[in-house]
C-alpha cells in the first residue's frame, strides 16, 4: 500500500521546492556537517534533474511509450530521481540527518507510484537514477568522513568525563559564543575563559599554569598561538573550531562540541606533527602551512582593505593589486641556486587531492613538508591557478612539488614576507623550515574499530 501522504506535500515536490527549502532548514541549523549536507543534497539534485532532463527521458524507446500509451515524460520519475538524490546526498555527508530526511523521500517518492501517468517503474528507475547522481556528486567532491585522517598514533592522555581538568580559552573574535555554550552545556566542569584576540595570548599562558589540558576555540591563528603554548608545557591539546576556516581542526575530524566533548570523555588522542620555521633569532610553528611569496602579500593587503569594503571584497581588491604589480615578490636560493618565485608553499603534512574537492591531509604524522614552489615569470596569475589545479604535481616548467623534512632559504631579502597559519610576518637572510614529528597531544575521536 502506497503511504498517505498529503497532496500539498506531494505537490511541492515539483521543481525541488521541499528539498530547496530543507535545504534551508538544515543551512539555518549552522553546524558545518549540515550545511554541507545541505549542499550536497542539493548539488546531487540539481544533476539528477539534469540527467533526468538530459538523458533518461530522451532515450526511452517510441515502441516502449506507444505500448504504455502514455506520456513519454513519466519515465524516467523526475520527482522520485530528486527525493532520492537529495537525500542520498544528505545521508553521505551526515547519516543523522538522513535518518531524517530519507523517510519522507521514501514516503513521497512511493506515492507517486501509480500517481498520474506513473507506475511502479518509472519511480525505481528515477530513484536509482537519484541515487547514482548522489554518489556520481560524491565521487566528484568527496565528504569529509571519507577523508578522515587515520587514528594514529595513539597517546595516552586523560578522560575527562564532565570536562575537569580542561581550561579552554576563546577568542570572541571569532564568534565562538554558541560553540561556547554548547561545551558548558556538554562539559559542565570545564573551565571556559573568554576574551578578546588581543588577550588570547596571556590567558593561555596563564590556563596552562592550572590546566591537565589545554583547550582552544577559536580560527587557526587563535590554535597556533595555544598550540605553541600546549608546546612549552607539554599539555594535551583541546581544540574546538570556531574560527571561519579551521582547517586543522577538520583535518584532525573535529567540526563541532560533540567530536570534542566524545573524545575527551574517553580520552581518545594521537600526536601530531608539527612544522616549525626559524630565521635568525625569530622561530615559530604551524599546523597547517607555511608560504612566501605572493599569499603572504595578499593576506597583509587583503587587511589594508578588509575593514573598508568586507572580507571578500578585500580578497579580491587584493588578488587584482598583487598579481598586477611588475615584480617577482620573492628571490630565493633553493638547493643551490637562486630562483625568482611567484610562490613557495610548505604544508605541515602532505595534501592529497580527491577529485574536485581542494587538497586534505590524510596524516597528520607522516614527517614529511609538503613543499610546492610556483616559479618566477611572465603571467603569474596563469602560473598560479595552473599549480592550484595540477595539485601532486611533480615537475612542470611553471611549478614542481617535493616531500621533505626540512628546507633552507638563503639569500631573502629583507621585508620579505612569511605566512604561517594566516598570521604574517616578516624574515630575511637564512630561513629554515622543518618538521617536528609527532611533537603535539591532540585530542580527536577514534572511530569504531580503529583501535
Amino acid at each position: 500500500m502506497t503511504p498517505a501522504v498529503p497532496p500539498r506535500l506531494s505537490r511541492s515536490t515539483n521543481h525541488g521546492a521541499l528539498w530547496c527549502a530543507a535545504a534551508a532548514a538544515l543551512a539555518a541549523t549552522r553546524t558545518p556537517r549540515a550545511r554541507r549536507a545541505a549542499t550536497r543534497g542539493l548539488a546531487s539534485l540539481g544533476l539528477a534533474s539534469l540527467t533526468v532532463s538530459a538523458l533518461g527521458k530522451r532515450t526511452v524507446p517510441t515502441v516502449w511509450q506507444l505500448k504504455r500509451r502514455r506520456a513519454a515524460t513519466a519515465f524516467p520519475s523526475g520527482d522520485a530521481a530528486s527525493a532520492a538524490a537529495f537525500a542520498t546526498g544528505v545521508a553521505l555527508e551526515s547519516p543523522a540527518w538522513g535518518t531524517v530526511v530519507v523517510p519522507v523521500a521514501a514516503s513521497i517518492a512511493l506515492a507517486r507510484a501509480g500517481s498520474g501517468p506513473h507506475v511502479p517503474g518509472d519511480v525505481l528507475a528515477g530513484a536509482a537514477l537519484g541515487v547514482g547522481a548522489a554518489f556520481a556528486v560524491r565521487a566528484l567532491v568527496p565528504t569529509r568522513g571519507q577523508a578522515a585522517p587515520p587514528a594514529r598514533p595513539r597517546a595516552e592522555v586523560p578522560a575527562l568525563p564532565d570536562g575537569e581538568g580542561l581550561v579552554l580559552v576563546a577568542n570572541t573574535g571569532a564568534g565562538s559564543a554558541e560553540r561556547v555554550r554548547a561545551l558548558r552545556d556538554a562539559l559542565p566542569r570545564a573551565e571556559v575563559v573568554e576574551c578578546e584576540p588581543a588577550d588570547v595570548p596571556a590567558e593561555l599562558e596563564k590556563a596552562a599554569t592550572r590546566a591537565r589540558v589545554l583547550g582552544v576555540c577559536g580560527g587557526d591563528g587563535t590554535v597556533n598561538a595555544a598550540a605553541r603554548v600546549a608546546l612549552r608545557a607539554r599539555l594535551p591539546l583541546a581544540v574546538l573550531p570556531g574560527g571561519t576556516l579551521n582547517h586543522f581542526a577538520y583535518d584532525l575530524g573535529i567540526e563541532d562540541v560533540r567530536d570534542l566533548a566524545r573524545a575527551l570523555r574517553a580520552g581518545d588522542a594521537v600526536r601530531v606533527d608539527v612544522g616549525r620555521y626559524s630565521c635568525g633569532g625569530k622561530h615559530g610553528v604551524f599546523l597547517n602551512t607555511c608560504s612566501v611569496g605572493v599569499y603572504p602579500e595578499l593576506v597583509r593587503e587583503r587587511e589594508r582593505w578588509s575593514h573598508r569594503i568586507g572580507g571578500w571584497p578585500a580578497g579580491v581588491v587584493a588578488a587584482v593589486r598583487v598579481l598586477r604589480a611588475d615584480r617577482h615578490p620573492l628571490e630565493a636560493e633553493v638547493r643551490g641556486g637562486t630562483h625568482p618565485l611567484w610562490l613557495l608553499f610548505a604544508g605541515n603534512g602532505t595534501y592529497h587531492r580527491m577529485g574536485l574537492a581542494p587538497g586534505r591531509r590524510r596524516d597528520l604524522a607522516d614527517g614529511q613538508l609538503d613543499v610546492r614552489v610556483v616559479h618566477g615569470g611572465r603571467r603569474p596569475a596563469v602560473r598560479l591557478l595552473a599549480a592550484a589545479l595540477a595539485g601532486p604535481l611533480t615537475r612542470s616548467p611553471a611549478h614542481a612539488a617535493v616531500q621533505v623534512g626540512r628546507l633552507h632559504l638563503d639569500h631573502v631579502a629583507a621585508g620579505t614576507l612569511l605566512a604561517y597559519d594566516g598570521e604574517v610576518t616578516e624574515v630575511e637572510g637564512r630561513v629554515t623550515l622543518e618538521k617536528l614529528p609527532e611533537a603535539l597531544t591532540v585530542y580527536r575521536p577514534i572511530p569504531t574499530g580503529t583501535g
